[in-house]
C-alpha cells in the first residue's frame, strides 16, 4: 500500500481548499531538543508550507515548566490568526501531558487528543481525529479492503494510534481485538487478523508467521536501527499478507497528509462551515 503516492494526491487537494478558504495558520510547539521530535516537525511545517497553510514554529527549552508551557497554548488559543494547534510528544518529565492536552482549544486541537475529540469518536461522532488513524482507514479505503464484518486486530494501545485506530475500525464495523504488552501469546490473534495494525514502536515484534495468509497489515512502527528506519513487521511478511505498508512510504506520509487535513477542517469549525460542539463565533 503506497502511502507516499495516496497522500502526495491529498495534499493537492487540500492546496486547493486551503487558496479557496484563505489564510490558515497551524502553529507547533516542541519543548527539548529531541532529534525525532525535530525531524517530525521539520517535516510537518514543509508540508504545510507547501499546501499553502502558514507554518508558526515556537520552541521551548527542555527545562520550560508546566505553567510555561500552558501559557504559550492560551496565547496560541486566543491568536485568531492560528487554527490549528499540535504539542509535540513526548514531552519532558516534569509537565502533565494530559493537561496540557486538555488546554488546547478542542476545535484547534489538530492531533485529536483533546476529551471533547476523544468522546467525539467514541460516540462515533468525529470532530477532530489523530491523524496516523485517519492515514490507517483512508488507505483501506484507498485499496478497497473490506472492513465491515473483517476480524481486525491492532497491536498497540496508545492514545495517539492504538486506541483510535481500533475506534474507527469498530465504527466501520469490523470486529476489533487490541493487543498490548500484556496480551498472553501474541500470534495465537495476530494470526486470526484480516487487517492488522502492528503499532507498538518496537522493531520486528511482528514476524511472517504471525500473519495471515491473504491479511492487509499496517505497519505503523517508526523505529531508528543500524540497518535503516525499520518497522514493527518483518519485511518477510509482505510473503504471507495480500497488501502490506512499506516503511517508510507507507504509513508516515499519510499522517502528515492528514494531519494538514485536520488543519483545514478545523480552519472550517472556526469560520463556522462545519458545525463544533460547543463552539460559538
Amino acid at each position: 500500500m503506497d502511502g507516499a503516492a495516496l497522500a502526495a494526491r491529498i495534499r493537492t487537494a487540500l492546496s486547493d481548499e486551503v487558496a479557496e478558504l484563505g489564510e490558515i495558520g497551524l502553529a507547533t510547539i516542541l519543548v527539548g531538543t529531541d532529534p525525532a521530535s525535530q525531524i517530525y516537525i521539520r517535516l510537518k511545517h514543509e508540508a504545510a508550507e507547501a499546501a499553502g497553510i502558514r507554518a508558526v514554529d515556537k520552541r521551548l527549552p527542555e527545562e520550560t515548566t508546566e505553567d510555561e508551557l500552558l501559557e504559550a497554548v492560551a496565547e496560541l488559543n486566543e491568536d485568531d490568526s492560528i487554527d490549528g494547534i499540535l504539542v509535540q510528544t513526548p514531552l519532558p518529565l516534569q509537565i502533565d501531558e494530559p493537561r496540557v492536552m486538555r488546554a488546547i482549544d478542542p476545535a484547534r486541537d489538530v492531533d485529536g487528543l483533546h476529551p471533547l475529540n476523544a468522546g467525539q469518536l467514541y460516540f462515533g461522532e468525529p470532530t477532530l481525529t489523530p491523524a496516523t488513524p485517519l492515514g490507517i482507514m483512508r488507505l483501506l479505503e484507498e485499496y478497497e479492503i473490506p472492513v465491515s464484518g473483517a476480524r481486525a486486530v491492532v497491536v498497540g494501545r496508545s492514545l495517539i494510534v492504538g486506541r483510535p485506530a481500533a475506534m474507527l475500525l469498530l465504527h466501520e464495523n469490523a470486529t476489533v481485538t487490541i493487543c498490548h504488552s500484556r496480551t498472553q501469546d501474541l500470534a495465537r490473534q495476530t494470526l486470526d487478523a484480516d487487517i492488522l495494525v502492528a503499532a507498538v514502536g518496537q522493531a520486528g515484534v511482528i514476524s511472517p508467521d504471525m500473519v495471515k495468509i491473504g491479511a492487509a497489515v499496517v505497519d505503523v512502527g517508526m523505529n531508528r536501527t543500524e540497518a535503516g528506519l525499520v518497522g514493527d513487521v518483518d519485511p518477510g511478511a509482505a510473503e504471507r499478507a495480500a497488501f502490506i505498508t512499506p516503511v517508510p512510504g507507507g504509513v508516515g506520509p499519510m499522517t502528515i497528509a492528514m494531519l494538514l487535513q485536520n488543519t483545514v477542517r478545523a480552519a472550517r469549525f472556526r469560520r463556522g462551515l462545519l458545525a463544533f460542539p460547543g463552539l460559538r463565533r
